[in-house]
């Protein structure tokens, strides 16, 4: 069980960045698709807050790459 926790906290560390530049690259588009402002806004929003949570699961996952989470 330890050792899919480590290959798991793998998958969240490259899970992290992953999805915020696919959430990057969405917004993106809906920015071109339809340049008004509260489309920016709203967007710039998502992004703000998601940029942090990305940011936790590459911590969450580099902690259970290294073991901090095993069990004896």
């Amino acid at each position: 069980m330890n050792t899919i926790r480590r290959y798991l906290g793998l998958v969240w560390m490259l899970l992290g960045p992953a999805l915020f530049f696919l959430l990057l690259r969405t917004a993106m588009q809906e920015m071109q698709a339809s340049p008004h402002i509260d489309t920016r806004i709203q967007w710039t929003v998502f992004l703000v807050v998601f940029f942090p949570i990305s940011i936790g699961l590459m911590i969450f996952g580099l902690y259970a790459f290294r073991g901090e989470y095993d069990r004896n």
